[in-house]
């Protein structure tokens, strides 16, 4: 079966993780590839900080891969530890729970507990949705300053997808404010009209958000007299899983 440009990249990734070193001839034959096939897709790994070629011309693996390993342990780490509190609140409420992690300027849902209901989120594991307007996406961003926030805004723009959705970098640096101070976010109909959502951090040892987990629910679900309530619950589950993660609410440190 011939391999596509990735999966020749990952045969090299893969035959350099055995040895500490080796040279392009050698690296040609224990894959297969043709030198110049392996020279540019080893150019290329170069360049993005995988690889690295010494003054010998060997190229050995850089501790980029474990840098992206480790990203994805802490990962598994969060859902195992976030699993259990989120089914407890989508059990409390009925509702449907996510929690998502900053990827690229774009959140992505890493866990996702179905709502109890027939009607349910069109959302899954692995999809990313846009900061600006969603619940968990401002939270994610609360940690960053008003040039930040103006620098994202620039960089990815501030697209509308409702009537409600924030389109000013003026008025999505007030947003975030108000998210700092309260310590969760709301996405009312911003994303996607007919859903409500509440987000709240999760944060490490070191008081960092790592995470935000939400409650998400169709507005003519939604008791409007009961949204501090909600509040409340999120907020709570998104304290517990900190708490294990090793956050002491007080002081940010272990």
């Amino acid at each position: 079966m011939e391999l596509g440009a990735v999966g020749r990249a990952l045969c090299l990734l893969e035959t350099l993780s055995r040895v500490r070193a080796s040279n392009l001839e050698a690296l040609s034959r224990e894959t297969g590839l043709p030198k110049a096939t392996a020279l540019r897709l080893l150019s290329t790994l170069v360049e993005h900080g995988y690889v690295s070629r010494d003054s010998s011309d060997r190229y050995s693996l850089t501790l980029r891969m474990f840098t992206v390993g480790s990203r994805a342990l802490g990962n598994v780490e969060l859902i195992d530890v976030a699993n259990p509190v989120a089914g407890r609140l989508r059990d409390d409420t009925g509702e449907t729970v996510h929690i998502g992690i900053l990827e690229s300027n774009r959140a992505v849902y890493i866990l996702k507990r179905e709502s109890l209901y027939t009607i349910r989120m069109n959302s899954r594991v692995g999809k990313s949705i846009p900061l600006h307007c969603s619940a968990i996406g401002k939270v994610l961003l609360s940690a960053r300053t008003d040039e930040e926030l103006a620098e994202y805004a620039e960089s990815e723009g501030l697209k509308r997808y409702t009537s409600k959705t924030i389109c000013t970098v003026k008025d999505l640096q007030a947003e975030i404010r108000k998210v700092r101070e309260n310590g969760y976010a709301f996405d009312d109909e911003e994303h996607e009209e007919g859903i409500f959502c509440v987000a709240a951090p999760i944060r490490d040892t070191y008081g960092d958000t790592v995470a935000s987990m939400s409650l998400s629910t169709p507005t003519f679900r939604l008791d409007r007299d009961r949204i501090d309530e909600i509040v409340q619950k999120v907020c709570k589950g998104c304290d517990e899983i900190s708490t294990i993660l090793g956050f002491i609410k007080e002081t940010g440190v272990r």
